[in-house]
């Protein structure tokens, strides 16, 4: 139930309190009693209601705002007043790529010349249009001033203390997610190794994406449930199979304890029940036809059908993704349902969703079923990432292998003569494992990427390397001035943000595009985004640093003369940012490298 909706049923219920009130009073009815009875009941239900709203709107206010979705239903609200004729106009609002065209620009104009032409045979210039958007623009408290520039682009400024208000409550309530609704549930699928054999590197990415998929909708408040599919191989012999599957499973959960994966296992016989209803319910409906004793299914606009009966009686892989599509759709009752499996499964997976809606066991309108593709990992000769000898690489080998040259790396900068043992072999474990997973996560994963040590530790560039030493020297900066946390919470709740200078102010504006830069990836699971996005923080963070004294000191003594608060809670906005996005991309901070 939406907050409109309980603010109506509230209204209601004290209307019929009010009512019962009346009856009782007046004495009419014989049936008092049942009257009182049927009162205590309407209020229990109202203060239900009215705490529940109560704290659907504070964790609204706590919510980190997503400031283009809000600038985008102010525009959307101006368009439809300027032209309330035109049905589904053009909405384009994005981030402005250079100061002097303001902070965000909206580009709609452009689209509606377009659409006022075909449609209307009204030909309006762009210019024309985006003046007559900006005087529609309903009062707002994110908006300082609106340009129009060039040939009808609207420039828009933000208010200084809108910016510095939300990076306030940002450090008050942490990182909030956007408001997201009703709560709905996603089930991801993701690695899925044989049984009876070694993980190796091609499960590297479907662990690796999928992790980082779940935790970025756990974040945004859905329910989420991950499982990984385990492929099993026929079995005549039962116990030698089990034990096979009991050391299989304890080398998995080594290679998930390392990455950080949780997921609930489920092997390919748990749908093995259920598979023999899903032929009789194929067949009831007249989709399946026979072809040399096997047991198809064509489904409209792919050629090669599903075979969902082998002609020995036995089941397919067609048979139990269908059996574990319809489990997951119709037992589980997921909303959003992602398959990170690789490309080449590509065709496999829209015919096994297209007969799902088929039969009708879901409408794409309203579930989201989805397949996440990946490329494949090549080797720095950009074929497929194979040993020297030829042979596929484990993924144990590969871990231990990062561990090795993390460690290499760290003594190789003498970070072995400053850090104790313990914070030592915490930094090895936390560059190895996370350059590993930024290596992957950083690359569009629909396409191919190629696998290097080197690259992924270099300390420089687009690395978790250098977004790690980035972190552990933007967490220092406050310790260094003796500013503990409780002194930075203080701050939080009293100073003001001062966001004069150019580089405050960009990195403000970057620090609250967090929400947005989540909200597309949820939209579209293209996790390099939010790489890219924690890279360019970082830099942002960097050229204010070296523009911005947060610690003054003496040239001479080198003691602290001034500390400049405002400017160390923005190091700090930075850090949480940064931190919440390395744990949504499964990578584990230290506070000393």
């Amino acid at each position: 139930m939406d907050n409109r909706a309980e603010e109506n049923e509230i209204k209601l219920l004290t209307a019929e309190i009010e009512r019962l009130k009346n009856f009782g009073c007046l004495g009419v009815s014989p049936s008092l009693e049942g009257l009182r009875d049927e009162n205590a009941k309407l209020k229990y239900r109202l203060n239900f209601l009215q705490k529940s709203l109560q704290e659907e709107r504070s964790k609204t206010a706590k919510s980190m705002i997503n400031i283009n979705s809000c600038l985008q239903e102010i525009f959307g609200a101006a368009i439809q007043a300027a032209y309330p004729d035109l049905e589904n106009p053009p909405l384009v609002v994005t981030p402005s790529q250079q100061p002097k065209f303001g902070d965000y620009q909206c580009n709609s104009a452009m689209g509606i010349t377009q659409i006022l032409l075909k449609t209307k045979e009204q030909k309006v210039s762009p210019r024309e249009i985006a003046e007559k958007i900006s005087k529609n623009i309903p009062a707002n408290e994110c908006i300082e001033k609106i340009e129009i520039a060039g040939p009808g682009f609207i420039n828009i400024h933000l208010r200084k203390d809108f910016v510095s208000k939300q990076l306030s409550s940002l450090l008050m309530n942490g990182v909030q997610p956007p408001a997201v609704g009703k709560r709905k549930k996603v089930v991801v699928d993701f690695s899925s190794p044989n049984i009876a054999k070694e993980m190796h590197v091609g499960h590297l990415r479907s662990t690796i994406i999928g992790e980082s998929m779940c935790r970025l909708f756990e974040f945004a408040g859905y329910d989420v449930l991950s499982f990984g599919v385990t492929k099993e191989l026929n079995h005549y012999f039962i116990k030698a199979w089990e034990l096979i599957c009991d050391v299989s499973r304890k080398e998995f959960q080594k290679i998930y304890n390392c990455l950080d994966i949780t997921l609930i296992e489920r092997g390919e016989s748990f749908y093995h029940e259920m598979m023999k209803d899903i032929v009789k319910e194929f067949e009831d409906k007249g989709f399946v036809q026979v072809d040399d004793g096997r047991k198809i299914v064509f489904v409209p606009g792919f050629p090669v059908p599903l075979t969902i009966m082998k002609s020995d009686g036995g089941y397919t892989y067609d048979t139990s993704d269908l059996a574990a599509l319809k489990h997951r759709l119709c037992e589980e009752k997921a909303d959003i349902l992602i398959y990170v499996v690789d490309s080449g499964q590509s065709v496999h997976l829209q015919t096994v969703f297209a007969a799902g809606q088929m039969i009708g066991w879901y409408d794409p309108k309203v579930t989201r079923v989805a397949h996440a593709a990946f490329g494949v990992v090549l080797g720095e000769d950009k074929k497929k990432f194979k040993t020297r000898s030829g042979d596929t690489v484990r993924l144990i080998d590969l871990l231990e292998e990062g561990l090795k040259r993390a460690m290499d790396k760290l003594r190789d900068k003498e970070r072995d003569k400053v850090l104790t043992a313990e914070e030592l072999k915490a930094a090895q474990t936390s560059v190895a494992f996370g350059c590993i997973k930024y290596a992957d996560l950083s690359h569009n994963r629909l396409n191919d990427y190629v696998f290097s040590f080197d690259k992924m530790l270099d300390d420089r560039g687009n690395t978790a390397a250098y977004l790690l030493y980035a972190f552990t020297r933007i967490r220092a900066i406050a310790r260094l001035a003796n500013i503990d946390e409780q002194m930075l919470r203080k701050a939080a709740r009293e100073e003001v943000l001062i966001l004069d200078h150019e580089k405050e102010w960009k990195l403000g504006k970057c620090i609250l595009r967090f929400p947005e830069i989540l909200q597309k990836i949820l939209d579209d699971l293209l996790l390099h985004t939010l790489c890219d996005y924690l890279y360019e923080l970082a830099t942002t963070f960097t050229e204010f640093y070296d523009n911005c004294y947060c610690v003054e000191k003496d040239r001479q003594s080198g003691q602290i003369v001034k500390v400049n608060m405002w400017r160390l809670l923005l190091c700090e906005a930075t850090a949480t940012v940064m931190a919440k996005g390395f744990d949504i991309l499964g990578i584990k901070p230290v506070q000393r490298m």
